[in-house]
């Protein structure tokens, strides 16, 4: 991970770091590492597999900080990537 100041510890019995899926309407808490970890490697994974290597990852993680706080879900957040991706 490109920052160092996440939380690692699941807030909750729902807040299972192993839960896989799609970014959908889900809450995505950007100060919990695990949940940062999963979402990063999904929209990786999903959008950029023929770019997939640190800097791609660490650029997503950046995007994410630098992204509208008024944008909390997972799929909001993965759309205002994939719209900006190119003014990073």
């Amino acid at each position: 991970m490109f920052y160092n100041d996440y939380r690692w510890n699941a807030r909750s019995e729902g807040d299972d770091p192993r839960v896989t899926g799609e970014p959908d309407s889900t809450l995505l808490d950007r100060n919990e590492g695990y949940e940062v970890l999963y979402f990063v490697n999904r929209v990786a994974e999903r959008n950029y597999s023929t770019s997939l290597n640190k800097a791609t990852y660490q650029k997503i993680e950046r995007i994410i900080r630098s992204s509208p706080t008024n944008i909390r879900s997972q799929a909001g957040i993965r759309d205002w990537i994939l719209q900006n991706w190119n003014n990073y």
